[in-house]
């Protein structure tokens, strides 16, 4: 949307590809540092395993009537009574779905902190492509790209997200599988009730929700003194405070409210909730997504970072 003057499709279309071609820009950058990020955090994402087809050795068990003969392992079965079948393992794919929100107001940043909100949302995602693809997951991004089992899932992503235009903060919901994990990094700054109708179909479908909101250090603490002019980056509009200090207060439990409710909301929902900050590690909550994913449970709290 324009800043100024009264948006025409034209003007609209103007700014979209212009967000788009910084977007791409931003990309070299960012794919570099969510290697860095996926490398120094883990060696390598187990996928969801169990027994079946494979190369790879699961586990002994007794032989059961009716089993083919080949299946024995006779060497093992010559250590006792008992005959063994020797089983393989297979890592299951499993279908996780990521989403950034690109909107103007993740592009803010303060100067206490050294990224935007935008390039961490960027680095997350393709810093997560990276380290689930690793493990033979199958990464899509709704409504821009089919899942996919792909060691280049990053690079995927990131020539995706070069060459689209204006994506929503929220996804596209409709062709999400109830099996898939949806994962979607944004500052969620809506109002809560709006973000909670769009998500709460999915969750009554069973799919497994994981959001990280992501908060630039400004914003929490409202460090504004004095007259300052407020602009709202997504439409335009602006604010100006004689004193802002004098508002502060209100600012502060307005927003610590909002975050309150959509993480209530979403544990409800049995979803998890992560607060992320732009002057803390990328390397943080993407420990805390790999925990999640790996069976570590829901969350019963605000996880904060």
């Amino acid at each position: 949307m324009s800043p100024i003057g009264e948006t025409t499709p034209a003007l609209a279309s103007r700014e979209a590809l212009r967000l788009a071609h910084e977007r791409a820009a931003l990309m070299p950058d960012c794919l570099v540092e969510a290697r860095r990020v996926a490398n120094s955090v883990i060696s390598g994402w187990h996928g969801r395993r169990k027994r079946g087809i494979g190369e790879n050795f699961w586990q002994f068990r007794p032989y059961a009537e009716g089993e083919s003969l080949s299946r024995i392992d006779w060497r093992r079965s010559a250590r006792d009574d008992h005959t063994y079948v020797r089983d393989r393992e297979w890592e299951a794919a499993h279908t996780i779905l990521l989403h950034a929100d690109l909107t103007p107001s993740m592009r803010y940043r303060s100067r206490m902190s050294n990224t935007s909100k935008e390039a961490r949302a960027l680095v997350l995602m393709l810093a997560l492509a990276e380290t689930l693809s690793r493990s033979g997951e199958r990464i899509g991004v709704p409504g821009l790209l089919e899942p996919q089992a792909s060691r280049q899932a990053a690079e995927r992503i990131a020539a995706a997200l070069s060459h689209a235009g204006a994506l929503p903060a929220l996804p596209q919901v409709a062709g999400v599988r109830s099996t898939a994990d949806l994962i979607l990094l944004g500052d969620f700054l809506d109002n809560p009730a709006d973000t909670v109708a769009r998500l709460k179909p999915l969750a009554h479908r069973g799919v497994r929700g994981h959001l990280v909101e992501i908060a630039d250090p400004a914003e929490e603490s409202f460090p504004y003194t004095g007259r300052t002019e407020f602009v709202d980056p997504e439409t335009g509009k602006s604010l100006t405070a004689g004193r802002a200090d004098s508002i502060a207060e209100d600012y502060r439990r307005a927003y610590e409210a909002r975050r309150e409710t959509l993480g209530t909301e979403m544990r409800r929902l049995g979803w998890n909730f992560i607060t992320h900050r732009t002057d803390r590690p990328a390397s943080e909550p993407l420990t805390q997504l790999h925990l999640l994913l790996s069976g570590g449970g829901l969350a019963t709290h605000e996880v904060r970072s």
